[in-house]
């Protein structure tokens, strides 16, 4: 499974295979024609895990998105699964003990083929902001909330630390405080959920904007959208809109009502993606003050650094990573990483994403990360903000509230939350190293091997559904070469995101189905040829 230079890509999937997605005018017209229980406008994770706890509770369903699932915050954010380790300095203890619930809930049995854990290396440097025995004592504590089912909390000698993050800079440094947490790739979390959405019975569309809210007798009744690929406009009816657009909320609420005051505030987070020097077996958690922390993650055979906490005002949209922000990150990572590991040659990608935090003044690194459940003047419920770690919590929670709505709209045809599965698997669910070796032993004969690297890509991101992907190659040959040599990604896996996840564009495929674009490896070349792949189904 090696990429060939000028090699020919003779059929090149071509033909989209049985059981496919719907077409987009196939999905339209289903969401035209019927009327829906619940409407919920915002392909987030937010919105996608309301969808799929909604449409498990019996009712009907229909989510849309103006871009791609996850395709904003939902899909920048520090991809992490974690407790929170700086709530426990503002006294939230219940609060990380439950994010340490949820994690262990996705990694171990929501999950597991799509989080893995991540052992976290805190450096304590002499006039650093904590001395070590508090960070000690907080990291034993927090392993404590957890069950210590990540291991004990500690303290390591810096010469420890060092064989397994040879670039940490050991000038200064006094002790390192160790603690476990997780990690995800969150594109793939998030189009997993939606899914799961689908197969509970949702009908999904992503690139459907709203363009404006149906109104029956001063109630929200649906909305009027566009769709931004092909133009066409249509609506949908339901008997309860959810309006979950993230930073958007209070755009789609004035469209309610256009005096609807401002209900949340926005802080942009940058991140940074690094070709890294040498292999990482732990993450850098760098106290920068007494309330932020600045982190350097091994994800994706690569590093992740960040993030900013600044207050954002202006179209969300427009939130992009700046020059002062990548300064920032950089200066930021150098407390603890070596000047060699943070040259600027080896960026590959920058991205930002807007957290959406519960109005108010203040700095916004000291909010509150929690849920904001609002409702307008012609009920319309507004939703927006928490974390990702508990995105299962926060679908089931707002469930719960459209059950208890006044009047009961939903509540007569709701199968009750507390009676659903509580720890329903995403699709794909089996344990990624089995997976990975029967690809390698399963492979396509006579012919190549699947590559080792390439097994496990498709293991971590796909689960037992990387069979599926691996069947599209061993059809058609041209589909098991690498889409670039520097990747594990296999042109398979365009055919699969294009018939299988609702991939319309290549970025929905580069950027969020795979990693190439934050590989830096999206090339013209490979542009074209998934731009061709993506067409062929039209």
């Amino acid at each position: 499974m090696t990429t060939r230079p000028g090699a020919a890509y003779p059929t090149l999937g071509l033909h989209p295979p049985a059981g496919s997605t719907p077409s987009r005018a196939q999905t339209r017209e289903q969401l035209s024609r019927a009327t829906y229980d619940l409407l919920v406008i915002g392909g987030g994770i937010l919105g996608i895990s309301t969808a799929w706890h909604a449409a498990q509770s019996g009712l009907r369903v229909a989510l849309v998105d103006a871009a791609d699932f996850a395709g904003a915050t939902s899909s920048a954010s520090s991809k992490l699964l974690h407790g929170g380790l700086r709530y426990l300095q503002t006294g939230a203890v219940k609060l990380v003990a439950e994010n340490h619930l949820e994690r262990r809930a996705v990694s171990r049995e929501v999950a597991p083929h799509l989080a893995n854990p991540l052992t976290f290396y805190l450096p304590v440097y002499k006039g650093g902001p904590h001395g070590a025995a508090k960070l000690g004592a907080g990291v034993f504590a927090y392993s404590a909330l957890s069950a210590f089912g990540d291991g004990v909390g500690h303290l390591l000698s810096p010469a420890r630390a060092r064989r397994d993050v040879p670039e940490l800079r050991t000038e200064n440094l006094k002790a390192v405080a160790v603690y476990g947490d997780g990690q995800m790739n969150d594109s793939r979390m998030a189009l997993m959920t939606v899914r799961a959405a689908v197969e509970a019975g949702a009908v999904v569309l992503n690139h459907a904007e709203v363009t404006g809210l149906r109104f029956t007798r001063g109630r929200v009744t649906g909305a009027e959208l566009k769709d931004r690929l092909e133009g066409t406009e249509f609506g949908v009816d339901a008997r309860l809109v959810l309006n979950a657009t993230g930073p958007w909320v209070d755009r789609l609420r004035r469209m309610e009502d256009p005096g609807a005051a401002p209900s949340v505030r926005l802080s942009k987070g940058a991140h940074l993606v690094l070709k890294r020097t040498s292999p990482w077996r732990a993450a850098l958690a760098t106290p920068i003050d007494k309330y932020r922390i600045t982190f350097a993650l091994p994800w994706e055979d690569m590093l992740l650094l960040g993030t900013t906490d600044e207050a954002f005002e202006g179209d969300p949209a427009d939130v992009a990573v700046t020059e002062r922000d990548t300064a920032q990150i950089l200066d930021e990572a150098a407390f603890s990483v070596r000047d060699r590991q943070l040259d600027r040659s080896l960026i590959t990608y920058a991205f930002a994403g807007l957290r959406v935090l519960p109005g108010g003044p203040g700095d916004t690194s000291k909010a509150k990360r929690e849920t904001v459940v609002s409702e307008g003047r012609g009920g319309m419920l507004s939703v927006a903000g928490g974390k990702w770690t508990t995105f299962r919590h926060i679908g089931r929670t707002v469930v719960e509230k459209l059950a208890a709505l006044p009047g009961r709209p939903l509540g007569e045809d709701m199968e009750p939350v507390s009676a659903l599965p509580g720890r329903l698997p995403l699709p794909g669910i089996a344990n990624p190293r089995a997976v990975a070796h029967r690809l390698l032993v399963d492979g396509p004969a006579p012919g190549p091997r699947m590559a080792a690297d390439t097994a496990r890509h498709l293991a971590t991101h796909y689960g037992s559904l990387a069979f599926d992907v691996a069947r599209l190659a061993n059809e058609d040959p041209a589909l098991a070469e690498r889409i670039h040599p520097d990747a594990p990604e296999v042109w398979a896996q365009v055919v699969y995101a294009r018939d299988h996840e609702w991939a319309v564009t290549v970025d929905d495929v580069l950027r969020r189905r795979t990693t190439l674009t934050v590989r830096g490896l999206d090339t013209e070349e490979v542009r074209s040829r998934t731009r061709r792949l993506l067409e062929a189904r039209r």
